[in-house]
């Protein structure tokens, strides 16, 4: 007879306060994290529909046209270009590049007349994504390597600022949501797809280091998150879209993590305690 999974509520209330960790040390697993992704293409973005698969995000005929070389290490919640209404001319900039899927896919929208820049704190990822673009003829992008919480950009640089499931693996994400409105032309606008946090989680998955660089641990709830946002100074702020997942869901972005002590292993139900949303904002004109 199959198990009836635990509800894993008893363990979140049991532990309220934030379980702290030191940010270089978070960094430090987040880089190699990716820097594993970036030598051994396993990515979570693919074309089957899955609760991270390119199939499931972007409309096939995006996919078709983007370099295989950037979905082979692709590791998005979402599309924040189908948000961010990206048009000719424009200069985007993607925070957390990776190997440039949103960062190709953006610089098709904006044209030769516009840019698309990537930020990225993985070197591996930014000479992968630097070779792409030079293979596939791309002119109009750049990738630079930087930390998301500060990035090497002039103030009032882009148009418009996007992110795709990065900003949560950000110890200091005020910080982040501060120097992207300082990188935004007055009236310029925020999209982001992130994860958002719905629920207390259990405190193994907090407590695990492998489980923050897969974009749970380190997620907030939807007002702390927004609240970051406000913080910062944007304004319009706009939840597009929103994707709560199921257990299978968060166990398929827990598979790189030691689950062992959590989730299918121990029998504790995962669903309902994260879920994927995009959101909108600018900065005032």
């Amino acid at each position: 007879m199959k198990r009836k999974k635990k509800s894993p509520v008893r363990s979140a209330r049991a532990s309220k306060a934030k379980i702290q960790k030191d940010p270089e040390e978070i960094r430090k697993a987040v880089r190699a994290h990716y820097t594993k992704l970036a030598l051994t293409e396993t990515p979570c973005c693919s074309p089957q529909s899955s609760s991270c698969g390119c199939g499931a995000i972007y409309p096939q005929a995006e996919i078709i046209s983007l370099p295989s070389e950037a979905i082979a290490v692709s590791a998005g919640c979402g599309n924040p270009t189908a948000v961010a209404k990206l048009k000719p001319g424009m200069v985007v900039v993607d925070l957390g590049s990776g190997g440039g899927i949103d960062v190709f896919l953006s610089a098709r929208k904006v044209g030769d007349s516009g840019k698309a820049i990537g930020i990225d704190a993985t070197p591996e990822m930014i000479y992968r994504a630097r070779e792409t673009a030079k293979a596939n003829g791309y002119k109009n992008v750049e990738f630079r390597l930087g930390e998301i919480e500060h990035i090497p950009l002039e103030a009032s640089t882009a148009d418009v600022v996007i992110s795709n499931c990065v900003i949560n693996l950000s110890p200091e994400k005020e910080q982040v949501f501060r120097d992207a409105f300082r990188v935004l032309k007055p009236g310029g606008k925020l999209a982001v797809s992130d994860i958002v946090l719905l629920k207390d989680i259990p405190d193994e998955v907090k407590e695990d280091l492998g489980s923050w660089s897969s974009c749970v641990s380190g997620a907030v709830s939807e007002a702390e998150y927004i609240g970051a946002m406000k913080k910062a100074g944007f304004e319009k702020i706009k939840v597009e879209e929103r994707v709560v997942y199921a257990h299978e869901q968060l166990m398929d972005y827990l598979k790189d993590a030691d689950s062992k002590k959590y989730g299918d292993a121990a029998g504790v139900d995962l669903s309902q305690l994260i879920a994927s949303y995009k959101i909108s904002a600018f900065k005032p004109k």
